[in-house]
């Protein structure tokens, strides 16, 4: 019964559906739903979920009977949005009740509400906010900054960022963190894509990175809000952000919208740049926040290594090379430097990869899944220079 689950889930995103927060107060109203709610909750909790810690086939039935009456209610189908008013109480609701049913712990699926604007137009608009093609020598992120001042909201949140990420606290500590990581989440909520991504995901001439590169790396303010005394290792780091509601979140919705996939024309499972681009600045402002490393081209990192991983060596390596080495990723950034987007070449629907049946019942975890994709996508030998000349040929022929 509960392998049906995941297909439910994604079906029910076609369905209309309360915020979790929302849900909750309606199901808390009505006594059946409310007394169901709380049933399921003492079958499941902590526990796996064909009920093998309750004794009996009357107690067993009933709580199958709880889990068949969420699965009707508006909190199965609740989600949540980016940046909305209690967005953490939404996505702790959320959780219970996807952990709940699914018994298990994993980053399966996304807690966010799909964006209805693809975004797209900011991969057009690129360009124009760059002020120059990456080709010539103008430092198209000193553009993007230049770009940003000229905006009044983009200009206020990142003020309102920049302050706590330079204010230094103590002789030991360069900044409140805290502080510096909740002003970068709001910057990246409330700032419009195409002046926020700009100065993120700006494109740097090939004969001249240097100065054009390390602009963007600060853009975050790494010395605050991405480096620390001491590197963790890549999986305890993940088990931190796992402890967290929105870096929980943020890393489940990078997974499952950045996931590469090798038979794609744009390098992703989803077909979505704006979104992968979405969910990754999501991350940024979390314990899992991930910037550019020091050297030229799209290398990004969260501040973590596979130092120290024991036998877990390449369960780290796969999660680690989830942002070092993402086709799909890097892919999104370079569309948006060049101005293209995915979306103008009328892609085929997102392939589904093939899922072994009742593996998540076994305790497998779905990300590891998902990152075996980077193994195929690295055998590939995928060009990305190639994949841009194949992109740019198929619009001129639609425009023909």
């Amino acid at each position: 019964m509960m392998s049906s689950i995941p297909l439910l889930l994604l079906a029910s995103s076609r369905a209309a559906r309360l915020d979790c927060v929302k849900a909750s107060e309606q199901c808390l109203k009505e006594y059946s739903c409310s007394t169901k709610y709380r049933m399921m909750r003492q079958c499941v909790a902590g526990r796996e979920s064909n009920f093998s810690a309750v004794t009996g086939p009357e107690a067993q039935g009933e709580c199958r009977s709880a889990i068949e009456a969420m699965k009707q209610s508006s909190l199965y189908n609740c989600r949540c949005r980016r940046g909305m008013k209690k967005e953490k109480n939404c996505l702790r609701i959320f959780w219970s009740i996807f952990q709940s049913l699914q018994g298990n712990d994993l980053l399966e699926y996304s807690p966010y509400e799909p964006v209805n604007s693809r975004l797209s137009d900011i991969f057009r608009l690129a360009p124009i906010i760059a002020a120059e093609p990456a080709s010539t020598k103008e430092n198209n992120c000193l553009s993007a900054a230049k770009a940003c001042n000229l905006n009044d909201t983009c200009k206020k949140y990142r003020s309102a960022y920049i302050n706590p990420c330079t204010s230094r606290v103590s002789a030991s500590e360069v900044c409140n963190k805290r502080k510096c990581h909740k002003a970068l989440r709001q910057f990246f909520d409330k700032v419009p894509a195409k002046y926020s991504y700009g100065m993120l995901f700006c494109s740097c001439p090939a004969g001249d990175q240097t100065a054009c590169a390390e602009r963007r790396r600060q853009t975050i303010v790494p010395i605050c809000s991405y480096e620390d005394k001491d590197k963790p290792n890549c999986l305890s780091l993940q088990n931190t952000c796992k402890t967290n509601y929105i870096c929980r979140s943020r890393l489940a919705d990078f997974l499952s919208n950045c996931q590469p996939e090798v038979r794609s024309i744009s390098g992703c499972l989803r077909e979505n740049y704006a979104d992968c681009l979405l969910s990754y600045s999501g991350l940024i402002g979390t314990v899992m926040t991930p910037n550019y490393v020091r050297s030229s081209g799209i290398s990004l990192s969260p501040w973590c290594d596979c130092s120290s991983s024991g036998n877990s060596k390449s369960d780290c390596d796969k999660f680690a090379e989830f942002f070092t080495n993402n086709r799909c990723l890097r892919n999104a950034i370079q569309a948006f430097g060049n101005g293209t987007d995915v979306g103008v070449w009328q892609p085929q629907p997102p392939i589904h990869p093939t899922v072994e049946p009742g593996s998540t019942r076994r305790g497998k975890s779905w990300t590891n899944s998902v990152l075996d994709v980077l193994t195929d996508s690295n055998q590939l030998g995928a060009n990305s220079d190639s994949y841009h000349i194949c992109g740019t040929l198929q619009v001129k022929m639609e425009k023909n």
